[in-house]
């Protein structure tokens, strides 16, 4: 396994398309939660999936990540990503309440492990490089995320705490 910096995101969308799929279809179609999608598509429907997520994709990989890291596997395959969100001056994240925009917030997003890499420490890896990279930029470490996800706990069994409750979301940080 090896974590790699991505450097051009846009031109991973297709290779991420796929792997977001294989985590929606790995989990049931809990997540990506797709919150905005009225009639979600089935786990085994790739181009209703394609549609309603890869303009958000493209928006993510375009306009509002400041570093993307992709975790490969032996094969070169995405087994896992993470990106870090930091720069929240003029961007449009609605989703992060206003109280944390400022130069000290470092955000964790896009944080996904491939269903079949699931309990082999993978997330812990991508999340510990993740706190230590916005820790090196001077950052404190957020994540926003919904309470009723696993993740949340699992973010709260690796020492986040939660801040507060923001509209759907639950803001959590690492101290």
């Amino acid at each position: 396994m090896r974590i790699e910096k991505v450097e051009k995101p846009p031109e991973l969308k297709e290779e991420l398309l796929g792997f977001v799929f294989r985590v929606y279809q790995g989990t049931g179609g809990a997540y990506p939660k797709l919150e905005w999608v009225k009639d979600k598509p089935s786990t085994d429907d790739f181009e209703g999936f394609r549609k309603v997520y890869e303009p958000f994709l493209e928006f993510r990989l375009g306009k509002e990540f400041d570093e993307l890291y992709v975790l490969r596997d032996e094969g070169g395959r995405v087994a896992g990503t993470i990106a870090l969100v930091y720069n929240l001056e003029g961007k449009d994240v609605w989703w992060v309440p206003e109280e944390i925009k400022n130069e000290k917030t470092g955000l964790i997003e896009f944080f996904m492990v491939d269903p079949a890499y699931k309990g082999r420490g993978y997330g812990s890896i991508l999340l510990e490089f993740a706190v230590q990279r916005l820790g090196e930029l001077g950052k404190v470490p957020y994540v926003i995320t919904f309470p009723e996800l696993e993740a949340y706990s699992y973010y709260i069994r690796k020492g986040f705490t939660k801040v507060m409750d923001y509209k759907e979301f639950v803001e959590i940080r690492k101290k």
